[in-house]
């Protein structure tokens, strides 16, 4: 039950702490599973005291034992191991600290090992960690290259020599780091987090030289796949063999089956680059080579055509083609100029057949008054009067001394003479 406080009613602290106890003690004895991160032995005391980890979360307990628990076990206790315990959680009022009383230990054996990893590789897989479609390439030529190993170990040496010897020029970023025990996963963790927060560093490595599957079981940690999975940097795993197979091969973007693999693997080999140029150069000079010959060859073809080889013969027949031409239109135009000569000349003898000209040649004279008004009867002439006369040639000035009319008027439709006149 909860305790009943108030400011002006609290409780004492060893109220508190017993009341923790009790509710503690009510819990009984439960199986807790996890990694002994440390373990000390006293001589000459019956009790065995260990530090158990939880494998995901940073949270550890302390352990006591009898000593026969410990010693009866199949294979040594040592730290990094995984165990099943029977324990009673027990307070320790007078520091505040919580500790499970051992009751019984049973050591977690291959077989059960491998299925409990088994069922967390199918969590994490189902959770997408594993996913092929979010594994990123790793880049062709990094300017900086990021190794977690254990410091001066073979993996570190396998990894810087044979990198520096495919590219030289390549610089790493190396971070120490243990490779087994209790602080692997969490040292691991450590190096990656901070190789993925250095811009510098384009791909991370992760080396190891193999081992046992109980040595390997770090990387098998939940948190440092979680980790390998949210890194923006490239992962690649070479911590195992080829018949190895951690959690961390499976969420890394590449795995390397060794360190020597892995320095492959992240740097291009400078020799076979530079055949790779030296053989791509030779094939575009014969490409080019071949296009120039197929090219020169199509224009020797066109080379030995006739047109082309004297240009000046299309030339020559060209000219007397125009020369041709050339009189046919001086013909053609000639007997044009003629016809249109031959119908000017007969429009022009028309129009002077037709002109009143033509009729005073002839003899015919047309009078005028003084005002310029033809005259075509005696009744409008009066004696003294001035009156123009027009022949073909000219005018005559001349007066009326007087008229003389005609007897009889004549009739324009029965007399020619008359009818002449007055059209004229």
């Amino acid at each position: 039950m909860a305790l009943e406080t108030s400011p002006t009613a609290p409780v004492a602290v060893r109220t508190v702490a017993n009341a923790i106890g009790g509710w503690i003690d009510r819990l009984g004895a439960v199986w807790v599973e996890g990694q002994v991160a440390q373990l000390n032995r006293r001589p000459g005391m019956a009790t065995v005291f260990l530090t158990l980890r939880d494998t995901v979360a940073d949270i550890s307990v302390t352990v006591t034992a009898a000593r026969t628990y410990v010693d009866s076990l199949p294979t040594p206790l040592v730290e990094g191991a995984s165990i099943v315990v029977h324990a009673k959680p027990s307070y320790y009022a007078n520091r505040g600290t919580l500790s499970l009383q051992a009751r019984e230990i049973r050591m977690v054996g291959l077989g059960e090992l491998l299925a409990r990893l088994e069922q967390r590789r199918q969590l994490l897989a189902a959770e997408g960690l594993f996913a092929a479609d979010r594994k990123r390439d790793l880049p062709f030529l990094p300017q900086r290259v990021g190794l977690v190993t254990s410091p001066g170990s073979a993996a570190e040496r396998d990894v810087l020599e044979n990198a520096r010897r495919r590219w030289p020029a390549v610089e790493f970023e190396v971070v120490g780091s243990s490779m087994q025990g209790p602080r692997c996963a969490g040292e691991v963790i450590e190096a990656l987090e901070r190789l993925d927060r250095r811009p510098d560093v384009d791909v991370v490595v992760v080396a190891r030289g193999g081992g046992s599957v109980e040595d390997l079981l770090p990387f098998s940690d939940e948190g440092l796949v979680r980790v390998v999975f949210a890194m923006t940097t490239p992962v690649v795993s070479a911590i195992g063999h080829e018949q190895d197979a951690p959690l961390l091969d499976l969420v890394a973007d590449v795995r390397a089956s060794t360190p020597t693999d892995a320095a492959k693997l992240v740097v291009p080999d400078v020799a076979e680059e530079l055949r790779g140029v030296e053989w791509a150069q030779e094939r575009l000079r014969t490409l080019v080579r071949s296009h120039l010959d197929r090219e020169q060859h199509l224009l020797d073809g066109l080379r030995s055509r006739p047109a082309l080889a004297d240009p000046r013969s299309l030339v020559a027949q060209r000219v007397d083609e125009l020369r041709l031409l050339r009189e046919r239109v001086r013909r053609t135009f000639g007997h044009r100029l003629d016809r249109a000569a031959d119908d000017v000349a007969h429009q022009r003898a028309r129009a002077r057949a037709l002109s009143p000209l033509e009729t005073l040649r002839r003899g015919y004279a047309v009078l005028q008054d003084d005002q310029g008004h033809v005259l075509t009867s005696v009744a409008g002439v009066a004696a003294g009067a001035a009156l123009s006369v027009r022949v073909a040639d000219g005018r005559v000035r001349a007066t009326a001394d007087g008229t003389e009319p005609d007897p009889l008027p004549t009739d324009p439709q029965t007399d020619p003479q008359s009818t002449e006149e007055t059209d004229d």
